[in-house]
Parts: structure tokens; C-alpha cells; sequence
């Protein structure tokens, strides 16, 4: 199993969702940034150095908003996605195709990576 980190960051009432590569797997499907651990690192110090990598962002790492376990058929994933902030720069892409501040209510006008369904649901949830 591949641990995996991500940031739920808000800007007041919407958060930043990427849009995949092309040229990776889960082409041009829709995720929250972040990406997989490496062995001597902690969650919060991975999530802050992909932020860093994908969005030339810093940001402040605040509590776990949920944890989901996916089964894809090449890999297997723990995604841990904690509630962040951006604490320093302005998100540029560097690795993906797009980029977009969404609120809840237009969440399913875009393909999500299958990994964050159970994340999306309780956003909507209690966002409803």
C-alpha cells in the first residue's frame, strides 16, 4: 500500500482542486494536490514538499479532514487528506493540466479521481 497525502485548502468558500497530467495515470481526472510519501518523511512534511513541487506553494498543515483506503487496479492507496492553508505564494501549475477554486455545490461538474468520492460526499455533507 502507497501513502498518500493531500490538502483540503479553502479560500473562503472554495477549495483548489488539480487537474492530472496527460501523460500520468488517471489522465485529466480531478484531485486535490498533494501526492505519495517518501520513506523518511512525515505526512504533514510530504504534504508541505509536494505542495512546494506542484503549486511552488507553502502551506500550513492543520488537522486530518478524513482518510480513505482505494484500491485502483495498478496500486493501492492510503490518502490522507488534511485541512490546509496557504501560508506563502500563489499556486502556479508546475505538473498539472489545470487548476481551479470550486465550491461544494459544483463538485460534480467535474471527474474526480475515484480515490476521493468518500472525501467528496462528506464535503457535501456538511457544506449541505
Amino acid at each position: 500500500m502507497v501513502e498518500v497525502v493531500a490538502a483540503l485548502i479553502w479560500d473562503e468558500d472554495r477549495f483548489l482542486i488539480c487537474q492530472r497530467p496527460a501523460n500520468k495515470a488517471r489522465a485529466l481526472l480531478w484531485e486535490f494536490v498533494g501526492g505519495k510519501t517518501e520513506a523518511d518523511e512525515s505526512l504533514q512534511e510530504a504534504l508541505i514538499r509536494e505542495c512546494k513541487e506542484e503549486l511552488d506553494i507553502t502551506v500550513a498543515v492543520d488537522d486530518v479532514f478524513m482518510d480513505v483506503v482505494h484500491e485502483y487496479p495498478d496500486i493501492t492507496v492510503h490518502l490522507t487528506l488534511f485541512n490546509s492553508r496557504i501560508a506563502e505564494g500563489t499556486p502556479k501549475l508546475l505538473e498539472h493540466h489545470d487548476m481551479k477554486w470550486i465550491k461544494v455545490s459544483e463538485i460534480d461538474e467535474f471527474d474526480f479521481c475515484p480515490a476521493d468520492v468518500d472525501i467528496l460526499a462528506k464535503l457535501k455533507q456538511i457544506k449541505a
